[in-house]
């Protein structure tokens, strides 16, 4: 077999591939032994037909187009490995040239992983922002941990912002009561928010035994954003009654003695998590300064592709939190064109990075061994929400398994890049990664966190970034 490349684009390339007739041949015998099966000629048992006798029942060109089909993919993999290319989806193949007896010829085109010049990447520096804990956030989460810890009680007054009133409530449209848009003696606190948009403001003020109509959008079901209104009323006003916060509260909600201590441990607590996001910030800004300084061609049927599932991803959020993209976009203050064009800058930015640090992976020459697959398959069925092993075997079932490797691998290209790496905050601060545990404490500068629960924040960064806030 002869093959030839040409090089249409960074990201496309064309194979020429020419096959010897003798190269056909096993698939040629397993075509006639195939069709030998499916027909009945007088005089030859089933299966025993002879090949020239298929050539004229059936037709030679029967058998060739069969025998190509079965041998063309695996001449094609033989192309793409004896040029080192690194396919990036199914080509478009196309037969130029069958000379019977002789030859067959076939062109593939197909987009593939582009040549990369990696420049130096060890020791590159970034810029994160300080991890403060401020006496509000300590206060916010106590307060939040009081607030578990509440009593209602009922009042004879009209309701107000934090109140929790039992309501009845009904759309309609047209004077029609809307299916699926009524409720009854459901507790709601007012200034929640995330039901319908006026209802808090409808229900401030409101007292027991009153109602009120207000104009809003449904924000779910067939009917989600149509215009309606509402109708609403309460039976009940409560009051939340928060427990001192004392050395009682602090034993009541807590494995400590005095308030003290408690607000203490919130304190440890948020620092520990404020140190995590910090660290996450760290890898992506790491990742940022190394995107500038490489440029990497993309394939745009790559970038398509995966505007497509981002974008299918964001409608099916926005879906299940009952919001319209037109309300998502204006709680976000963008516009459509605005959306569109920070969407595809962060596709480009991740297809890009994805590149990159296969190419680290492969120059570091990374490897993941079963334990790390076994760990990352068990991560990442936890975070969909589905059991271990059926993930595990939907994966293998439909050959996921080099895609799930590729994630570690680029987690473990990553981790590589930020060990080295030189991050301080806005204040100056050398920022701890090295030595940074799960939970958020430090370790000493002789413990080393675990390889997988590295490779898993590292991968988190590298693979995955959040387009939508909904």
């Amino acid at each position: 077999m002869k093959s030839a490349v040409e090089t249409l684009s960074p990201t496309r390339a064309k194979l020429t591939v020419e096959v010897p007739f003798e190269e056909l041949k096993p698939s040629l015998d397993a075509a006639y032994k195939q069709i030998a099966q499916q027909i009945n000629v007088p005089g030859f048992r089933r299966g025993k037909v002879p090949p020239m006798v298929i050539d004229r029942q059936v037709g030679r060109g029967a058998v060739l187009d069969q025998a190509i089909n079965d041998s063309l993919p695996k001449k094609y993999i033989e192309a793409l490995q004896e040029n080192s290319l690194e396919p990036l989806g199914q080509p478009e193949v196309e037969v130029t040239k069958l000379e019977d007896n002789e030859v067959l010829e076939f062109t593939a085109e197909v987009d593939v992983k582009p040549t990369i010049e990696l420049p130096g990447y060890e020791g590159l520096t970034a810029e994160v922002e300080d991890a403060v804990v401020s006496d509000e956030d300590v206060e916010e989460q106590v307060q939040a941990l009081r607030e578990r810890f509440a009593t209602l009680a009922d009042v004879e007054r009209p309701a107000a912002d934090g109140d929790f009133v039992v309501l009845d409530l009904k759309a309609t449209q047209d004077g029609e009561v809307l299916e699926g848009a009524e409720v009854t003696g459901m507790s709601y606190q007012v200034g929640r928010g995330g039901m319908l948009d006026g209802l808090d403001e409808a229900l401030t003020g409101l007292t027991p035994g009153e109602e009120k109509t207000f104009s809003s959008e449904l924000v779910g079901g067939d009917l989600v954003g149509e215009p309606v209104e509402v109708l609403v009323s309460i039976s009940q006003v409560q009051e939340q009654e928060l427990p001192e916060l004392d050395d009682d509260f602090a034993q009541l909600a807590s494995e400590f003695d005095t308030v003290g201590e408690l607000t203490d441990d919130v304190r440890v607590r948020l620092a520990n998590g404020k140190r995590l996001e910090q660290a996450a910030a760290a890898r992506d800004a790491v990742l940022e300064v190394l995107l500038e300084q490489v440029d990497v061609p993309l394939p745009e049927s790559i970038v398509t592709e995966e505007l497509n599932a981002r974008r299918q991803n964001v409608e099916q959020q926005l879906a299940m939190a009952g919001i319209t993209m037109e309300k998502y976009l204006e709680d976000e203050g963008q516009t459509v064109e605005e959306f569109e064009a920070d969407l595809e800058r962060r596709v480009r930015d991740a297809v890009a990075a994805q590149f990159i640090l296969d190419e680290i992976a492969k120059k570091e020459e990374l490897g993941v061994d079963q334990n790390e697959l076994s760990q990352h398959l068990v991560r990442r069925a936890q975070q969909s929400g589905q059991d271990p092993q059926e993930f595990a075997n939907h994966m293998f079932e439909h050959n996921h398994i080099p895609d799930l490797v590729q994630e570690i691998l680029r987690g473990k290209a990553l981790a590589t890049i930020v060990e080295t790496a030189v991050v301080t905050d806005a204040s100056g601060n050398a920022v701890e990664l090295k030595n940074l545990r799960p939970d958020g404490t430090i370790g000493e500068p002789e413990a080393e966190v675990e390889d997988t629960d590295d490779t898993a924040a590292a991968d988190e960064a590298a693979t995955e970034e959040t387009d939508e806030k909904a």
